[in-house]
């Protein structure tokens, strides 16, 4: 087995490891999550999926976002909230134009992989992380459906383990959902 199996391998527990505790509200999540994603962007620049592995870089820098943000005291920090569907719609515009001016650039310079597939999954992965880091509900529902389509792309990159680890994060970004959805109701009663 190589280094990068073990990267992987230590990345799945990792994530597996943030994802539970984001369930949980926990601020160690993002320590986790942030550990992980260091360790994944090796793997997706050696797989030359390279916008993947500028996800990762956001990632980490996002790890450090949400550990300072939910380290805040509980009146100060914030909260599982819901958006709006006007809010939707301008993050979906947002991540679709991003997506394509990222896939053309990516297409055009470089010898990127499924350009514009790793674009997209990208692009909304930027919009998924900001909004888990500020406890929007949504977020999961996003995630589920980027994780659902990351499932077939490392299966075409033959990233066996992250596919793998994408099917346990669908189902995780189920249960997570549910758990928010669950705390916020508590919340307002």
């Amino acid at each position: 087995m190589s280094i990068l199996n073990y990267i992987e391998y230590l990345a799945l527990f990792l994530n597996l490891g943030f994802l539970w505790l984001l369930m949980k509200e926990n601020v160690w999540s993002w320590a986790l999550g942030g550990l992980a994603s260091l360790l994944s962007i090796f793997l997706f620049i050696d797989s030359k999926l390279y916008a993947e592995a500028i996800l990762y870089c956001f990632y980490v820098l996002m790890a450090i976002y949400g550990f300072i943000t939910w380290n805040k005291p509980k009146n100060k920090g914030v909260t599982i909230h819901y958006l709006t569907s006007k809010q939707h719609l301008i993050w979906l515009q947002i991540g679709i134009v991003f997506a394509l001016g990222l896939g053309f650039v990516l297409n055009r310079y470089t010898d990127a992989d499924y350009p514009y597939f790793d674009a997209f999954t990208t692009s909304f992965s930027f919009i998924a992380t900001f909004m888990e880091a500020r406890k929007v509900i949504e977020s999961w529902v996003y995630w589920f459906i980027i994780n659902i389509l990351s499932i077939y792309l490392y299966h075409l990159k033959s990233l066996n383990i992250l596919a793998i680890q994408m099917v346990i994060f669908a189902i995780m970004c189920i249960v997570g959902y549910w758990s928010w959805r669950k705390l916020l109701i508590q919340k307002q009663i």
